[in-house]
């Protein structure tokens, strides 16, 4: 077998996620062949896409000794950087890869990509549009100019771009499943049709299994759109079953994390922790995934002084980091920093939001999951706002059900009885913070405020010690704070109703859940 051969071999094992064996591959060449660049950059791809990011910037490194104007290797070792959130040395890298070879393709995405992070959607459609001007047909840059131009509700761009994607790759269920989140397919029932296609038996056997799941929900959203539920669900309820299959989880990790958080909180002497100083005044907005989050930031973002931050991980990171062993809490190094007169949790935090360059001091960070950490921001965050998002138990659950999700942390979401019993520890875990915090966190209800906005979006921006701005209702004329989840389409509507209840069309089909959620709440 010659090297061509054994490249392609170990490529194909990492396409197909088979880590170990592809790094062994891997490493064989590397023995053969010390000093070549290109196997260490291969290695530290491996190492990268199979989570060990740390690990992969040492082979990412050794390739550029070996060839310093490897930018391969500086690009992928950048996009470790920025997954690692230590943004400097990533932008460090974009930059001089960009100064010393502006046409390179990949650079370009990935800068944009940096940008986003950031929601500096401006300045990443800005490199997007670079790229293109090479590389016209490129469908990679072309899908990332689709979401882009989502961020910024810019849908008929966005449109505009998901419909030559599918000219040149009709098959090309990325941008279908783009594309159904935009489109009503009632009143565009062709694109439906084009998705029909792909789902007769001979094409779709050549489909991996993530085409498969793109399809199947966007299908899933178009059976919906024309009121046919009974397709809806069994085209969701395929793409679920991959997913679940893919991830084979269950809740013990998540039932042992909540335990450990209340023993913790139970045991922690509340009324003499410290009253933490900062300039910046932080609102966390939190609550299941799909329950009005992109909402209410929408709503407080409008405010003049207020910005937003979008869906941020750097609080669980930072807790799950330096407090979080197998599940349970070391309180000794917890107690340890909150004896000191500024925590490191607070300080990392404030250095992070500073590459968002915000011109206020009033940031929201909308990330649901931060409820599990409401006990942390209270001790570590004194002066923060906490906005608890709810919505009816069964509208949540099914919009989560009907819903595809990147997050590495919601493995839950795919399967019926896990959302339901997820839903039900959530449920418990947030009675506990209020029994705990009282007064001090605000319940965003989603029923409420669709049906009486503006006596419920006053209630919120008192909550948040601001002065009435009658711009907080006009949210969705909001072009300061793009929107990078699931409810990009929503976030450019006025609020409606059709959300409310939408759980009956799917009664039947998801009584398992519902029965779960019935008995429990």
């Amino acid at each position: 077998m010659d090297i061509k051969e054994k490249v392609f071999k170990i490529q194909n094992l990492l396409n197909s996620n088979k880590f170990s064996q592809a790094i062994a591959e891997c490493e064989k060449l590397i023995k053969k062949f010390p000093n070549n660049a290109y196997f260490y950059n291969l290695k530290g791809l491996i190492l990268q896409k199979s989570g060990q990011l740390k690990k992969s910037i040492e082979y990412f490194k050794k390739a550029i000794s070996f060839e310093k104007e490897n930018y391969a290797a500086m690009n992928n070792l950048a996009t470790v950087y920025k997954n690692l959130f230590e943004f400097k040395k990533s932008e460090d890298l974009f930059k001089k890869v960009l100064k010393e070879n502006p046409k390179n393709i990949k650079v370009l995405n990935n800068y944009s990509n940096f940008k986003k992070e950031f929601n500096q959607y401006k300045e990443a459609k800005k490199f997007l549009l670079e790229a293109i001007k090479l590389e016209p047909n490129n469908v990679e840059i072309l899908l990332n100019l689709v979401v882009c131009c989502q961020g910024l509700g810019e849908m008929r761009d966005a449109r505009s771009y998901a419909f030559k994607i599918l000219d040149i790759q009709p098959s090309n269920t990325t941008a279908h499943k783009l594309l159904s989140s935009i489109i009503d397919y009632k009143k565009e029932p062709g694109n439906f049709e084009k998705m029909k296609q792909l789902l007769n038996d001979e094409k779709l056997n050549n489909l991996s299994l993530s085409d498969k799941i793109n399809l199947f929900f966007a299908t899933g959203k178009a059976y919906e759109d024309i009121k046919d539920f009974e397709n809806a669900y069994n085209y969701l309820s395929k793409a679920n079953l991959i997913e679940k299959h893919n991830n084979n989880f269950d809740l013990t990790n998540t039932k042992k994390l909540f335990n450990s958080l209340i023993k913790l909180f139970n045991t922690l002497e509340l009324r003499n922790l410290p009253k933490y100083q900062n300039e910046k005044q932080y609102i966390f907005i939190c609550g299941m995934p799909r329950s009005g989050t992109t909402l209410i930031e929408q709503i407080l973002a409008s405010h003049s002084k207020v910005r937003g931050a979008g869906e941020i991980h750097y609080l669980s990171n930072i807790i799950s980091e330096n407090f979080l062993i197998d599940n349970h809490f070391d309180k000794s190094k917890i107690l340890k920093e909150l004896s000191k007169s500024n925590n490191f949790v607070l300080e990392k935090y404030n250095h992070l939001i500073n590459f968002h360059q915000f011109d206020t001091d009033i940031i929201t960070d909308k990330a649901p999951q931060n409820f599990i950490w409401i006990g942390f921001i209270k001790i570590f965050f004194p002066n923060s706002k906490i906005i608890h998002c709810q919505r009816n138990p069964k509208d949540n659950c099914l919009s989560i059900f009907k819903n595809h999700f990147s997050s590495k942390t919601m493995f839950w979401a795919y399967d019926q009885k896990d959302i339901a019993e997820y839903y039900i520890l959530y449920s418990k875990m947030m009675n506990f913070w209020k029994s705990i915090f009282k007064d001090s966190i605000f319940d965003a209800n989603y029923e409420n405020i669709v049906n009486s906005p503006e006596s419920e979006v006053r209630k919120l921006i008192s909550f948040c010690d601001l002065k009435w701005e009658p711009n907080c209702l006009n949210f969705y004329k909001n072009k300061k704070t793009p929107v990078q989840t699931v409810s990009v389409s929503q976030a450019s509507k006025p609020i409606y109703k059709s959300s409310v209840n939408s759980n009956l069309g799917y009664k039947k089909h998801l009584s398992k859940m519902f029965n779960i959620l019935d008995s429990n709440l």
